[in-house]
């Protein structure tokens, strides 16, 4: 019997309760605040930083963007996690440490990013100074941490939903959290909209200031519960490894090197790396500018432009529900993620229009379909994807798959924010700087689907399963 099959068996005859539906929603809080998390950053922080304090919109972006290109770390957190168990658990401990440094790192950035509205201040506007320099250099080092915190709790927790999961309910369990995720953006921004109803545009710099401290510190409390009441016990109760001490000899039949082997073995798997990172970057570009977008050309105050999070969240969470029962099994992954391409276009297309007619009513309308028909992409886009997985190797090709992800949606950030300051420059109108941006996402999500009509399911299975009996091969010589 092969190594991995022993530790199957030993595992399976631990006698672990399944993982019912209630400690699913249970662990979804954990997302849930992650999300959260994710609408202050980029929903308030990006709209202060740019339009409060006038910060170029190129260096916000590079900041905000900075939690992603980290994202590599979280290869070497998920191999910790696996080794060296921290308090007795090879999961909780560290999502627990990790959501702790990210609230402290999101209430400390918010003071950082005041003492650098001081330092701009101070000079008559934004200019490049000895202080503004040092400030800016400590605030892309306190994201960096958030960043990291982000990848070591984020990595312990999707490890955990794997351990405490068996491969016949899994779908379902992934299924509950991601959808929690969805809430979190929606409940995320009807609290920040709450707590910071009281702001006008007429609102003095002390009164802004009151208020996002205010956010920061009751939201990220919030945020660090959440993760507590999400994983207590479940580990110790559900996970199938929780007896690793038992099981510390065991060796995988495939080793990291041979995985990187079969990862690289079809060029299908470039393509299809290739069509997530188009993709992505052209989901999130409008990221760090949707709220500068909804103030300086809509008129919005800082509580109701964070709010627009709410009705990009309602498409999600329609969508998820729709395309994953109902449409997507009907047309097919590939042709379900090239409709959604499509549907991306035209809807980024319609944001741009939205800004020349100045009705904030039109701009949610906007949302709520670039909400559905990304919902709808992701569906198909995430099914391909683990079609597009070996078993042998399902690490390296999720790892794979997140890492395009994570850099290309950092990268977009960066894109986004760098356009609008190039369209500011050289066109005529605001409308025209921002609806420069989503002009460029729609052709895009147009280029995306060039990669994506040459990605061949077949072709990858194939070669991947020539890979993977060489390899074995190999290692019985």
């Amino acid at each position: 019997m092969a190594s991995g099959e022993v530790f199957d068996s030993e595992t399976k005859s631990l006698g672990m309760p399944r993982v019912n539906l209630l400690t699913m929603f249970r662990l979804g809080l954990f997302q849930m605040g992650l999300s959260m998390m994710s609408i202050l950053t980029l929903g308030v922080l990006n709209r202060v930083m740019i339009q409060e304090i006038a910060i170029p919109a190129t260096l916000v972006s590079l900041v905000l963007a900075l939690p992603l290109f980290v994202s590599p770390s979280r290869v070497w957190f998920g191999q910790i996690s696996d080794a060296k168990p921290l308090w007795g658990y090879h999961r909780t401990a560290y999502v627990w440490v990790g959501a702790a440094i990210l609230a402290i790192a999101a209430f400390l950035a918010v003071q950082v990013m005041w003492q650098l509205s001081t330092a701009a201040s101070s000079v008559g506007g934004w200019a490049w100074t000895t202080q503004t320099i040092g400030w800016t250099a400590l605030l892309s080092l306190v994201f960096a941490v958030y960043g990291l915190a982000i990848c070591a709790s984020g990595t312990a927790f999707a490890a955990l939903l794997v351990d405490v999961s068996e491969e016949d309910n899994r779908p379902k369990v992934v299924g509950v959290v991601w959808s929690m995720l969805m809430v979190g953006i929606i409940v995320g921004a009807i609290i920040s909209a709450s707590l910071l109803k009281q702001l006008t545009p007429e609102a003095t710099v002390e009164t802004l200031k009151a208020a996002v401290n205010r956010l920061f510190i009751i939201v990220p409390a919030i945020v660090f519960g959440l993760a507590i009441a999400a994983t207590f016990g479940v580990e110790k109760k559900y996970s199938l490894y929780s007896n690793r001490s038992t099981l510390v000899n065991r060796e995988d039949s495939i080793t990291l090197g041979a995985a990187w082997k079969i990862l690289t073995a079809s060029p299908q798997t470039g393509l299809f790396f290739t069509f997530l990172v188009v993709m992505t970057l052209c989901l999130f570009m409008q990221d760090p500018v949707l709220e500068p977008y909804a103030g300086q050309v809509f008129k919005m105050p800082l509580a109701e432009s964070t709010k627009l999070n709410v009705y990009y969240g309602i498409g999600l969470l329609i969508a998820y529900a729709v395309a994953g029962f109902l449409i997507v099994p009907r047309l097919g992954k590939r042709k379900s993620a090239r409709l959604g391409c499509m549907l991306v276009a035209l809807c980024a297309a319609l944001l741009g229009i939205s800004g020349f007619t100045a009705n904030a009513a039109f701009l949610k309308l906007g949302l709520v379909l670039f909400g559905l028909a990304t919902g709808f992409l992701t569906t198909a886009a995430i099914s391909l994807m683990l079609d597009l997985t070996a078993a042998e190797a399902a690490g390296t090709f999720i790892g794979a798959w997140g890492l395009a992800q994570a850099i290309s949606r950092g990268v977009a950030v960066v894109v986004g924010g760098t356009i609008l300051d190039v369209g500011r420059r050289v066109l005529p109108s605001l409308e025209l700087a921002y609806g420069l941006v989503f002009a460029l996402e729609a052709v895009g999500m147009v280029v995306s689907i060039w990669f994506l009509n040459r990605v061949n399911v077949t072709e990858f299975q194939t070669s991947t399963k020539q890979a993977i009996a060489s390899v074995l091969e190999s290692d019985l010589d």
